[in-house]
């Protein structure tokens, strides 16, 4: 066996590759470019740098490379170049893990909710089963709990998808594909063909289940290999699609109808709703076992979260909108009257689609972070503005000038990175100062 092992990058996932190698016999060294931090949840026996990524990495048999940390930096050049294994930390946790199947989910919005649902669903019938990823735990962190008949749930990034060439799971989900990212890949195709990831590799007896609705999904369907069930918020010949309040199921020669109380609001909750009864019907659990989850479902915390009501005004947490697309969606969830938290770290895309939307439905914009001036710039015109500089004197302004029957919402359509460690702190801030009211 291969005795030293080395992590670069100690996010949340570089952390618990650093672990489970520890735990599996490897000598590790992890090196983190970032400034030097205590980090309480990494082994003690993970010797570790700071500030660089130096030579001494290169003393490894393996990299464990973390998602996010670009393939063309120097030291992974010079590890390449002296034959190192370089891999990603969902290939180490997978070669790490038993398990029975893997329902593989990504998109670039509805992740999160879908990867949830499905996994609520799933645990409703098979106990044995985990939910992974971006959502929460990384794999690392569970893989040497895994069993034979573990059912594996995972929400994956354009990232770790990017990372994985070979990655194979027995169900795989693809939401939807907007333009995101692209600081990273580079352009819109490298983004797209990370995303093909999650299904280029199955084979016959997997499934691979597309948004219909999604012209970029239908395009790129052609290069699926395996059993192509589509979903939809319209009537399908075959698949599975929405009805008149009824989520209906044709896949082979069955056919199902069930009617699930939907709690969650917006049209794309239905898409996310539609592609997690998709993949857990495939897994095998029965639709009226998923009909009673989905009944029962509120949604996931920082996605169009409901607050509290205010004076008549309902307040809600959409703290995950990092894109204009997501923000797009939020917008779309709610009729007129919206008073709306925006800014942040802009992604180097124009907000110039969101005008008509902003137009007719949003009563003021309050302006945050260090998108503020292109946010005003690009919606010029479309309704009003309030420079507020953080989300605290963003409340104040709102909670002062809001009348019943407003809505407010914190959808950014950018990065936290600014102001904030990451969407979620920048949402719980939110809440706590709305519940302060």
């Amino acid at each position: 066996m291969c005795k030293n092992l080395g992590v670069l990058g100690l996010g949340k996932s570089g952390v618990a590759a650093a672990n489970l190698a520890v735990k599996l016999g490897y000598n590790v060294f992890a090196s983190d470019s970032g400034r030097k931090r205590k980090i309480k949840e990494l082994n003690k026996k993970v010797n570790t740098e700071f500030g660089k990524h130096s030579d001494k990495i290169l003393d490894s048999d393996i990299i464990v490379k973390s998602p996010g940390i670009h393939s063309d930096i120097p030291i992974l050049k010079k590890a390449i170049k002296k034959k190192i294994i370089v891999i990603s930390e969902l290939a180490f946790s997978l070669e790490n893990s038993k398990y029975k199947k893997i329902i593989a989910i990504t998109g670039t919005n509805g992740k999160t909710t879908t990867t949830d649902l499905t996994s609520k669903i799933i645990k409703s019938v098979y106990k044995e089963s985990i939910v992974v990823g971006n959502i929460g735990m990384p794999l690392s962190d569970k893989a040497l709990k895994t069993g034979k008949g573990t059912y594996i749930t995972m929400e994956l990034s354009s990232y770790q998808l990017e990372d994985t060439p070979d990655f194979r799971p027995n169900i795989s989900v693809l939401l939807n594909i907007t333009p995101d990212h692209i600081e990273h890949h580079k352009t819109m195709n490298a983004y797209i063909k990370a995303k093909q990831n999650v299904f280029i590799n199955q084979r016959r007896g997997d499934f691979a289940i597309l948004n219909y609705d999604d012209k970029l999904c239908r395009r790129i369907s052609s290069k699926v290999k395996t059993n192509l069930i589509y979903f939809s918020k319209k009537a399908l010949n075959k698949g599975i699609f929405y009805n008149n309040g009824k989520i209906v199921i044709k896949v082979g020669k069955k056919h199902f109808e069930i009617e699930p109380k939907i709690n969650i609001v917006g049209s794309h909750n239905i898409e996310n709703i539609l592609a997690a009864t998709a993949a857990a019907y495939v897994a095998g659990v029965n639709p009226k076992d998923i009909e009673k989850v989905i009944s029962r479902y509120r949604g996931v915390e920082h996605r169009i979260e409901f607050v509290k009501t205010v004076n008549g005004t309902d307040y809600y947490n959409d703290s995950k909108s990092t894109n204009i697309d997501s923000t797009r969606v939020a917008l779309e969830s709610f009729d007129k009257n919206v008073l709306i938290i925006m800014g942040g770290r802009d992604k180097g895309f124009p907000y110039l689609p969101l005008r008509n939307l902003v137009k007719d439905k949003v009563k003021a914009i309050f302006l945050i972070g260090e998108a503020s001036n292109k946010i005003r710039k690009d919606l010029n015109g479309t309704t009003n503005f309030y420079d507020c500089g953080n989300i605290e004197n963003a409340v104040k302004q709102i909670y002062k000038i809001s009348t019943p029957c407003d809505t407010v919402l914190l959808s950014p359509a950018c990065a936290s990175f600014d102001q904030f460690k990451n969407f979620e702190e920048r949402g719980n801030i939110f809440k706590q100062l709305v519940r302060k009211l």
